[in-house]
Protein backbone atom coordinates (compact mmCIF):
# COMPACT_ATOMS: atom_id res chain seq x y z
CA UNK A 1 0.00 0.00 0.00
CA UNK A 2 2.76 2.60 0.70
CA UNK A 3 3.96 2.08 -2.87
CA UNK A 4 0.46 2.69 -4.24
CA UNK A 5 0.03 5.89 -2.19
CA UNK A 6 3.42 7.14 -3.34
CA UNK A 7 2.62 6.36 -6.98
CA UNK A 8 -0.73 8.10 -6.75
CA UNK A 9 0.93 11.13 -5.07
CA UNK A 10 3.38 11.36 -7.96
CA UNK A 11 0.45 11.30 -10.35
CA UNK A 12 -1.21 14.21 -8.46
CA UNK A 13 2.09 16.13 -8.34
CA UNK A 14 2.91 15.79 -12.04
CA UNK A 15 -0.50 15.65 -13.72
CA UNK A 16 -2.69 18.13 -11.89
CA UNK A 17 -0.43 21.19 -12.45
CA UNK A 18 -0.71 20.51 -16.17
CA UNK A 19 -4.46 21.02 -15.92
CA UNK A 20 -3.98 24.58 -14.66
CA UNK A 21 -0.82 25.71 -16.51
CA UNK A 22 -1.89 24.64 -19.98
CA UNK A 23 -5.21 26.54 -19.98
CA UNK A 24 -4.49 28.27 -23.29
CA UNK A 25 -4.42 24.95 -25.17
CA UNK A 26 -7.45 23.72 -23.26
CA UNK A 27 -9.37 26.80 -24.30
CA UNK A 28 -8.38 26.34 -27.94
CA UNK A 29 -8.97 22.54 -28.18
CA UNK A 30 -10.73 21.14 -25.07
CA UNK A 31 -11.57 17.77 -26.72
CA UNK A 32 -7.94 17.04 -27.54
CA UNK A 33 -6.87 18.11 -24.06
CA UNK A 34 -9.51 15.83 -22.52
CA UNK A 35 -8.30 12.85 -24.60
CA UNK A 36 -4.72 13.58 -23.59
CA UNK A 37 -5.68 13.72 -19.92
CA UNK A 38 -7.67 10.46 -20.15
CA UNK A 39 -4.70 8.74 -21.79
CA UNK A 40 -2.40 9.87 -18.98
CA UNK A 41 -4.89 8.69 -16.37
CA UNK A 42 -5.12 5.25 -18.08
CA UNK A 43 -1.33 5.01 -18.22
CA UNK A 44 -1.00 5.77 -14.51
CA UNK A 45 -3.81 3.32 -13.72
CA UNK A 46 -1.88 0.57 -15.49
CA UNK A 47 1.24 1.44 -13.50
CA UNK A 48 -0.73 1.41 -10.26
CA UNK A 49 -2.28 -1.97 -11.13
CA UNK A 50 1.16 -3.35 -11.95
CA UNK A 51 2.50 -2.05 -8.65
CA UNK A 52 -0.47 -3.62 -6.87
CA UNK A 53 0.26 -6.99 -8.48
CA UNK A 54 3.89 -6.73 -7.41
CA UNK A 55 2.82 -6.29 -3.78
CA UNK A 56 1.10 -9.69 -3.88
CA UNK A 57 2.87 -13.02 -3.76
CA UNK A 58 3.46 -14.46 -7.23
CA UNK A 59 3.19 -18.01 -5.88
CA UNK A 60 -0.03 -17.23 -4.03
CA UNK A 61 -1.58 -15.96 -7.25
CA UNK A 62 -0.40 -19.08 -9.05
CA UNK A 63 -1.71 -21.24 -6.22
CA UNK A 64 -5.16 -19.65 -6.46
CA UNK A 65 -5.19 -20.32 -10.20
CA UNK A 66 -3.95 -23.89 -9.71
CA UNK A 67 -6.45 -24.71 -6.96
CA UNK A 68 -9.29 -23.42 -9.11
CA UNK A 69 -8.00 -25.49 -12.04
CA UNK A 70 -7.52 -28.56 -9.83
CA UNK A 71 -11.09 -28.31 -8.50
CA UNK A 72 -12.51 -28.11 -12.02
CA UNK A 73 -10.38 -31.10 -13.07
CA UNK A 74 -11.64 -33.07 -10.05
CA UNK A 75 -15.22 -32.28 -11.09
CA UNK A 76 -14.38 -33.43 -14.61
CA UNK A 77 -13.03 -36.75 -13.29
CA UNK A 78 -16.21 -37.16 -11.21
CA UNK A 79 -18.47 -36.70 -14.21
CA UNK A 80 -16.28 -38.92 -16.38
CA UNK A 81 -16.66 -41.59 -13.66
CA UNK A 82 -20.44 -41.08 -13.67
CA UNK A 83 -20.50 -41.36 -17.45
CA UNK A 84 -18.50 -44.59 -17.34
CA UNK A 85 -20.77 -46.05 -14.62
CA UNK A 86 -23.87 -45.07 -16.63
CA UNK A 87 -22.42 -46.62 -19.80
CA UNK A 88 -21.61 -49.87 -17.96
CA UNK A 89 -25.10 -50.03 -16.45
CA UNK A 90 -26.68 -49.24 -19.83
CA UNK A 91 -24.82 -52.21 -21.35
CA UNK A 92 -25.98 -54.45 -18.48
CA UNK A 93 -29.63 -53.28 -18.70
CA UNK A 94 -29.60 -53.69 -22.50
CA UNK A 95 -28.30 -57.26 -22.07
CA UNK A 96 -31.04 -57.95 -19.48
CA UNK A 97 -33.67 -56.47 -21.80
CA UNK A 98 -32.43 -58.65 -24.65
CA UNK A 99 -32.53 -61.77 -22.43
CA UNK A 100 -36.02 -60.92 -21.16
CA UNK A 101 -37.29 -60.31 -24.69
CA UNK A 102 -36.02 -63.76 -25.76
CA UNK A 103 -37.64 -65.28 -22.66
CA UNK A 104 -40.88 -63.44 -23.36
CA UNK A 105 -40.96 -64.73 -26.94
CA UNK A 106 -40.68 -68.33 -25.67
CA UNK A 107 -43.36 -67.76 -23.03
CA UNK A 108 -45.65 -66.07 -25.58
CA UNK A 109 -45.22 -69.01 -27.95
CA UNK A 110 -46.12 -71.44 -25.13
CA UNK A 111 -49.17 -69.36 -24.25
CA UNK A 112 -50.37 -69.30 -27.87
CA UNK A 113 -50.08 -73.09 -28.12
CA UNK A 114 -51.94 -73.49 -24.82
CA UNK A 115 -54.78 -71.21 -25.95
CA UNK A 116 -55.09 -73.07 -29.28
CA UNK A 117 -55.43 -76.39 -27.43
CA UNK A 118 -57.99 -74.92 -25.02
CA UNK A 119 -60.02 -73.49 -27.90
CA UNK A 120 -59.93 -76.80 -29.75
CA UNK A 121 -61.00 -79.04 -26.87
CA UNK A 122 -62.75 -76.78 -24.40
CA UNK A 123 -60.91 -76.59 -21.10
CA UNK A 124 -63.76 -77.10 -18.56
CA UNK A 125 -65.49 -79.90 -20.56
CA UNK A 126 -62.30 -81.95 -20.74
CA UNK A 127 -61.93 -81.83 -16.99
CA UNK A 128 -65.49 -83.01 -16.33
CA UNK A 129 -65.25 -85.84 -18.91
CA UNK A 130 -61.89 -86.93 -17.57
CA UNK A 131 -63.16 -87.16 -14.00
CA UNK A 132 -66.56 -88.73 -14.85
CA UNK A 133 -64.99 -91.61 -16.84
CA UNK A 134 -62.84 -92.69 -13.89
CA UNK A 135 -63.54 -96.36 -13.04
CA UNK A 136 -62.84 -96.12 -9.31
CA UNK A 137 -61.99 -93.66 -6.55
CA UNK A 138 -58.25 -94.40 -6.77
CA UNK A 139 -58.18 -93.56 -10.50
CA UNK A 140 -60.32 -90.45 -9.86
CA UNK A 141 -57.88 -89.24 -7.20
CA UNK A 142 -54.88 -89.87 -9.48
CA UNK A 143 -56.50 -87.94 -12.35
CA UNK A 144 -57.44 -85.12 -9.99
CA UNK A 145 -53.81 -84.89 -8.81
CA UNK A 146 -52.58 -84.77 -12.43
CA UNK A 147 -55.07 -82.02 -13.24
CA UNK A 148 -53.92 -80.04 -10.17
CA UNK A 149 -50.29 -80.43 -11.20
CA UNK A 150 -51.06 -79.29 -14.76
CA UNK A 151 -53.06 -76.37 -13.43
CA UNK A 152 -50.22 -75.48 -11.05
CA UNK A 153 -47.69 -75.59 -13.90
CA UNK A 154 -49.94 -73.39 -16.06
CA UNK A 155 -50.38 -70.96 -13.19
CA UNK A 156 -46.63 -70.83 -12.63
CA UNK A 157 -45.97 -70.21 -16.32
CA UNK A 158 -48.54 -67.41 -16.42
CA UNK A 159 -46.97 -65.77 -13.34
CA UNK A 160 -43.54 -66.00 -14.93
CA UNK A 161 -44.95 -64.45 -18.10
CA UNK A 162 -46.41 -61.53 -16.13
CA UNK A 163 -43.15 -61.14 -14.16
CA UNK A 164 -41.14 -61.06 -17.38
CA UNK A 165 -43.36 -58.29 -18.79
CA UNK A 166 -43.04 -56.35 -15.54
CA UNK A 167 -39.23 -56.69 -15.50
CA UNK A 168 -39.03 -55.67 -19.13
CA UNK A 169 -41.09 -52.52 -18.49
CA UNK A 170 -38.97 -51.60 -15.45
CA UNK A 171 -35.72 -52.16 -17.38
CA UNK A 172 -36.87 -50.04 -20.31
CA UNK A 173 -37.79 -47.23 -17.89
CA UNK A 174 -34.37 -47.61 -16.21
CA UNK A 175 -32.70 -47.44 -19.63
CA UNK A 176 -34.44 -44.11 -20.36
CA UNK A 177 -33.28 -42.74 -16.98
CA UNK A 178 -29.70 -43.90 -17.62
CA UNK A 179 -29.63 -42.27 -21.05
CA UNK A 180 -30.84 -39.01 -19.46
CA UNK A 181 -28.10 -39.28 -16.80
CA UNK A 182 -25.53 -40.00 -19.51
CA UNK A 183 -26.60 -36.92 -21.47
CA UNK A 184 -26.38 -34.78 -18.32
CA UNK A 185 -22.88 -36.10 -17.57
CA UNK A 186 -21.81 -35.41 -21.15
CA UNK A 187 -23.00 -31.82 -20.87
CA UNK A 188 -21.17 -31.37 -17.54
CA UNK A 189 -18.01 -32.89 -19.03
CA UNK A 190 -18.12 -30.51 -21.99
CA UNK A 191 -18.71 -27.52 -19.69
CA UNK A 192 -15.81 -28.55 -17.43
CA UNK A 193 -13.52 -29.12 -20.40
CA UNK A 194 -14.28 -25.59 -21.64
CA UNK A 195 -13.68 -24.19 -18.14
CA UNK A 196 -10.38 -26.07 -17.84
CA UNK A 197 -9.23 -24.72 -21.21
CA UNK A 198 -10.02 -21.16 -20.04
CA UNK A 199 -8.28 -21.65 -16.69
CA UNK A 200 -5.19 -23.13 -18.38
CA UNK A 201 -5.13 -20.14 -20.69
CA UNK A 202 -5.31 -17.83 -17.66
CA UNK A 203 -2.46 -19.70 -15.96
CA UNK A 204 -0.38 -19.53 -19.13
CA UNK A 205 -0.94 -15.77 -19.35
CA UNK A 206 0.00 -15.35 -15.68
CA UNK A 207 3.22 -17.37 -16.09
CA UNK A 208 4.00 -15.51 -19.29
CA UNK A 209 3.65 -12.13 -17.56
CA UNK A 210 5.93 -13.32 -14.74
CA UNK A 211 8.52 -14.53 -17.25
CA UNK A 212 8.49 -11.16 -19.04
CA UNK A 213 9.18 -9.13 -15.90
CA UNK A 214 12.55 -9.80 -14.32
CA UNK A 215 11.47 -8.40 -10.94
CA UNK A 216 8.41 -10.71 -10.82
CA UNK A 217 10.47 -13.70 -11.94
CA UNK A 218 13.15 -13.04 -9.31
CA UNK A 219 10.44 -12.68 -6.70
CA UNK A 220 8.94 -16.04 -7.70
CA UNK A 221 12.36 -17.73 -7.47
CA UNK A 222 12.86 -16.21 -4.03
CA UNK A 223 9.46 -17.50 -2.90
CA UNK A 224 10.26 -20.97 -4.27
CA UNK A 225 13.48 -20.99 -2.25
CA UNK A 226 11.53 -20.00 0.87
CA UNK A 227 9.02 -22.79 0.14
CA UNK A 228 11.88 -25.29 -0.15
CA UNK A 229 13.24 -24.19 3.23
CA UNK A 230 9.77 -24.66 4.74
CA UNK A 231 9.78 -28.21 3.41
CA UNK A 232 13.00 -28.85 5.30
CA UNK A 233 11.23 -27.72 8.46
CA UNK A 234 8.20 -29.95 7.73
CA UNK A 235 10.50 -32.96 7.24
CA UNK A 236 12.44 -32.16 10.42
CA UNK A 237 9.25 -31.90 12.50
CA UNK A 238 7.90 -35.14 11.01
CA UNK A 239 11.12 -36.94 11.97
CA UNK A 240 11.00 -35.56 15.51
CA UNK A 241 7.34 -36.43 15.97
CA UNK A 242 7.51 -40.03 14.77
CA UNK A 243 10.53 -41.34 12.90
CA UNK A 244 9.82 -44.14 10.42
CA UNK A 245 11.84 -47.12 11.60
CA UNK A 246 13.33 -48.58 8.42
CA UNK A 247 16.85 -49.16 7.15
CA UNK A 248 18.64 -49.75 3.89
CA UNK A 249 17.56 -46.83 1.70
CA UNK A 250 21.16 -45.59 1.44
CA UNK A 251 22.06 -48.88 -0.31
CA UNK A 252 19.61 -48.16 -3.14
CA UNK A 253 21.58 -45.35 -4.79
CA UNK A 254 21.39 -45.82 -8.56
CA UNK A 255 18.87 -48.64 -8.20
CA UNK A 256 15.55 -46.91 -7.52
CA UNK A 257 12.77 -47.41 -10.09
CA UNK A 258 11.47 -44.31 -11.84
CA UNK A 259 8.33 -42.80 -10.27
CA UNK A 260 6.84 -42.26 -13.71
CA UNK A 261 7.81 -43.02 -17.30
CA UNK A 262 8.82 -39.90 -19.16
CA UNK A 263 11.58 -37.53 -20.19
CA UNK A 264 13.39 -35.24 -17.75
CA UNK A 265 12.69 -31.73 -19.06
CA UNK A 266 14.07 -29.77 -16.10
CA UNK A 267 17.22 -31.20 -14.47
CA UNK A 268 18.49 -30.94 -10.90
CA UNK A 269 21.08 -28.40 -9.80
CA UNK A 270 22.42 -24.94 -10.57
CA UNK A 271 21.34 -23.38 -13.87
CA UNK A 272 21.08 -19.95 -15.45
CA UNK A 273 17.85 -18.59 -16.78
CA UNK A 274 18.41 -18.00 -20.53
CA UNK A 275 16.16 -14.92 -20.63
CA UNK A 276 17.32 -12.96 -17.58
CA UNK A 277 20.69 -14.66 -16.96
CA UNK A 278 19.45 -15.20 -13.40
CA UNK A 279 21.01 -18.06 -11.36
CA UNK A 280 18.50 -20.76 -10.51
CA UNK A 281 18.91 -23.86 -8.35
CA UNK A 282 16.49 -26.75 -8.86
CA UNK A 283 16.08 -29.08 -5.88
CA UNK A 284 14.55 -31.83 -8.01
CA UNK A 285 13.70 -32.92 -11.53
CA UNK A 286 10.57 -32.43 -13.61
CA UNK A 287 9.62 -35.55 -15.58
CA UNK A 288 7.27 -34.87 -18.47
CA UNK A 289 4.40 -37.39 -18.52
CA UNK A 290 0.90 -37.69 -19.90
CA UNK A 291 -1.88 -36.08 -17.89
CA UNK A 292 -3.53 -38.50 -15.38
CA UNK A 293 -0.62 -40.97 -15.51
CA UNK A 294 -0.13 -42.70 -12.14
CA UNK A 295 2.95 -41.66 -10.16
CA UNK A 296 4.48 -44.55 -8.20
CA UNK A 297 6.47 -44.46 -4.98
CA UNK A 298 10.10 -45.48 -5.60
CA UNK A 299 10.47 -47.35 -2.30
CA UNK A 300 8.27 -48.36 0.61
CA UNK A 301 7.75 -45.89 3.43
CA UNK A 302 5.38 -43.75 5.46
CA UNK A 303 3.37 -40.75 4.22
CA UNK A 304 4.40 -37.71 6.32
CA UNK A 305 2.78 -35.02 4.15
CA UNK A 306 -0.08 -35.18 1.65
CA UNK A 307 -1.65 -31.84 0.83
CA UNK A 308 -1.40 -28.69 -1.22
CA UNK A 309 1.90 -26.82 -0.79
CA UNK A 310 2.60 -23.36 -2.20
CA UNK A 311 4.79 -23.55 -5.29
CA UNK A 312 4.62 -27.36 -5.43
CA UNK A 313 0.92 -27.89 -6.02
CA UNK A 314 -0.43 -31.14 -4.61
CA UNK A 315 2.51 -32.73 -2.81
CA UNK A 316 3.25 -36.06 -1.12
CA UNK A 317 6.32 -36.64 1.07
CA UNK A 318 7.37 -40.21 1.92
CA UNK A 319 9.73 -41.08 4.76
CA UNK A 320 11.96 -44.09 4.04
CA UNK A 321 13.79 -44.12 7.37
CA UNK A 322 17.29 -43.01 8.42
CA UNK A 323 16.47 -39.42 7.38
CA UNK A 324 15.70 -40.18 3.72
CA UNK A 325 12.60 -38.78 2.03
CA UNK A 326 11.19 -38.63 -1.49
CA UNK A 327 8.85 -35.88 -2.69
CA UNK A 328 6.20 -36.14 -5.42
CA UNK A 329 4.70 -32.83 -6.55
CA UNK A 330 2.63 -31.27 -9.34
CA UNK A 331 -0.01 -33.97 -8.75
CA UNK A 332 -3.61 -33.75 -9.93
CA UNK A 333 -4.84 -36.18 -7.26
CA UNK A 334 -3.42 -37.79 -4.10
CA UNK A 335 -4.33 -41.39 -3.20
CA UNK A 336 -2.98 -41.56 0.37
CA UNK A 337 -3.13 -39.57 3.62
CA UNK A 338 -0.63 -38.75 6.35
CA UNK A 339 0.28 -41.81 8.43
CA UNK A 340 -0.37 -44.38 5.68
CA UNK A 341 2.28 -47.03 5.10
CA UNK A 342 2.92 -47.57 1.41
CA UNK A 343 4.83 -50.26 -0.46
CA UNK A 344 7.29 -49.67 -3.28
CA UNK A 345 5.83 -49.17 -6.78
CA UNK A 346 2.33 -48.46 -5.46
CA UNK A 347 0.51 -45.61 -7.18
CA UNK A 348 0.76 -42.57 -4.91
CA UNK A 349 -1.23 -40.15 -7.02
CA UNK A 350 -2.11 -38.94 -10.47
CA UNK A 351 0.22 -36.73 -12.49
CA UNK A 352 -1.10 -33.24 -13.20
CA UNK A 353 0.01 -29.63 -13.57
CA UNK A 354 -0.73 -28.14 -10.14
CA UNK A 355 2.74 -26.61 -9.67
CA UNK A 356 4.48 -23.62 -11.26
CA UNK A 357 4.80 -25.26 -14.68
CA UNK A 358 1.95 -25.18 -17.15
CA UNK A 359 2.60 -28.69 -18.44
CA UNK A 360 1.65 -32.18 -17.18
CA UNK A 361 4.43 -34.03 -15.42
CA UNK A 362 5.85 -35.09 -12.07
CA UNK A 363 8.21 -33.01 -9.96
CA UNK A 364 10.42 -35.41 -7.97
CA UNK A 365 12.95 -34.85 -5.19
CA UNK A 366 15.17 -37.02 -2.99
CA UNK A 367 16.20 -35.53 0.36
CA UNK A 368 18.47 -36.57 3.21
CA UNK A 369 17.67 -34.92 6.54
CA UNK A 370 15.79 -32.25 4.63
CA UNK A 371 18.58 -31.37 2.19
CA UNK A 372 17.99 -32.05 -1.52
CA UNK A 373 20.07 -34.67 -3.36
CA UNK A 374 20.42 -35.25 -7.11
CA UNK A 375 17.57 -37.67 -7.98
CA UNK A 376 19.37 -38.80 -11.15
CA UNK A 377 22.10 -40.39 -8.98
CA UNK A 378 19.44 -42.44 -7.19
CA UNK A 379 17.26 -43.55 -10.09
CA UNK A 380 18.16 -46.48 -12.37
CA UNK A 381 20.04 -45.58 -15.53
CA UNK A 382 17.91 -45.69 -18.65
Amino acid sequence: MPFLIAAFSLFIFYCLPALFTDTAFAAKNPKEEYKKLQKEIDTHKEKLEKAKRMEHSVLEELDRTNKDLSQTQAELRKYIGKRKAAENEIRKVEADISANKAKLEKQTEWLKRKLRVMQKHGYSGDVVILLSTSEDIAQLMRRWRYIKELAGYDHKMLNEYKETIKNLTEQEDRLKTLHAELKKSEEKIQANERAIAEKKKGKEMLLSSVRKEKSSYKKMLKELKEASNKLMEIIRRAEEAEAYAAKGFHNLKGRLPWPVNGKVVIPYGAQKDPQFNTPVFRNGIHIKADDNTSAKVVHGGKVVFADWFKGYGQLVIISHGEGYHTLYANLAEIFYKVGDIIKGQQAIGRVGESGTLNAPGLYFEVRYKGKPLDPMQWLKKR
